[in-house]
């Protein structure tokens, strides 16, 4: 008799890359849900036995569902795989009732060995079976467009510098959902100005280069987090721009090189960075955009937002890559494709 297995996930690529994992002579029946919500309800009917479940996603995260499974009693073998690798969050999904967590990107030597353990697989040599699971890849394929594969990237990327952050301050990393788009600099001129709100903020950019593929990662460092930063990285006495400067680089140097290490390890790249580059203490969207900052017409944009939980820090990293670093990137990214 099948068994009924769901993939829950906001990511195309993610909901592929699993369903590849899981092995070939599972006997299983294969559903998908593309955020918790969606999860739920497939759970309520009964389609699944086990849950392969995402962390990061909108309507209602992978928290989310596990406390609804717990609150409701379902009969459902929870397996975690998140990009948000933090020790916390792994600590609190095994608490919620998942029975493991696996970093992104899935192994199928993972996924096989923890099935394993848990008596949840042994293979049917069925040719049939075999068929199916390969039908299901290729109508995932079909599915998967080419800003779903940056964002699972930048997914993956973005786990692993809130880690490191995490680690450093002794906190937890509240992660959204990247955003990855093609934009216009006029269009992400007017986006910035959009989600300005009242704050300012201290910038810093940093170029990376490497095969053919450039950008810059700029860090927006709310100024309202200085004050909760400080108290975090023990600096005592009165914040001066000094000081503050200190506390931006520290958090830029985290965050930037280790989003950028992370992207270039899943496109089998090596990035060499520039130098930092402080664009501006205490300023506004529209101050720092009057320097005229980028050069290119078009680029890929990915935001990520980071905030601390219980505490009031906040910071955006952007990474802006140059329209003329697309032929590279495609290629690089056609192994997701495949």
């Amino acid at each position: 008799m099948s068994t009924h297995v769901l993939i829950c996930d906001d990511s195309t690529v993610a909901r592929k890359q699993m369903a590849r994992a899981l092995p070939e002579e599972w006997d299983v029946e294969v559903s998908f849900a593309k955020h918790g919500q969606e999860g739920m309800e497939a759970l309520v009917s009964g389609k699944g036995e086990v849950l392969f479940l995402d962390l990061n996603m909108p309507v209602m995260d992978g928290y989310e569902v596990l406390s609804e499974i717990k609150k409701n009693n379902l009969d459902v073998m929870t397996i975690v795989v998140s990009g948000d690798i933090q020790e916390d969050a792994r600590k609190r999904v095994l608490q919620l009732g998942a029975i493991e967590f696996i970093k992104k990107p899935v192994t199928s030597d993972d996924i096989e060995a923890i099935l394993k353990r848990y008596g949840l697989y042994s293979a049917a040599n069925d040719s049939a079976i075999i068929q199916t699971h390969q039908a299901q890849i290729q109508e995932l394929n079909a599915s998967i467009g080419e800003l779903d594969c940056y964002q699972e990237i930048a997914n993956v990327a973005m786990g692993q510098a809130a880690a490191l952050l995490a680690k450093l301050l002794n906190v937890f990393i509240l992660l959204p959902v990247p955003k990855v788009n093609m934009l216009e600099v006029t269009e992400l001129q007017m986006a910035l100005q959009t989600s300005e709100g009242n704050d300012t903020f201290s910038a810093v950019c940093q170029g990376f280069i490497g095969s053919g593929i450039a950008g810059e990662a700029l860090l927006l460092f709310y100024d309202s987090s200085f004050e909760d930063m400080a108290k975090l990285l023990h600096y005592e006495g009165k914040l001066t721009e000094t000081i503050e400067l200190e506390l931006v680089m520290e958090v830029a140097n985290i965050l930037i090189g280790a989003c950028i290490k992370g992207i270039a390890e899943q496109l089998d790249i090596a990035f060499s960075q520039g130098h930092p580059i402080v664009l501006g203490q205490h300023v506004d969207v529209s101050r720092l955009l009057s320097q005229g900052v980028w050069q290119w017409k078009q680029t890929l944009a990915i935001e990520l937002c980071y905030s601390i939980e219980n505490y009031n820090i906040s910071c955006d990293l952007l990474l802006l890559l140059t329209d003329d670093s697309m032929k590279a990137l495609r290629e690089k990214i056609s192994y997701l494709l495949t």
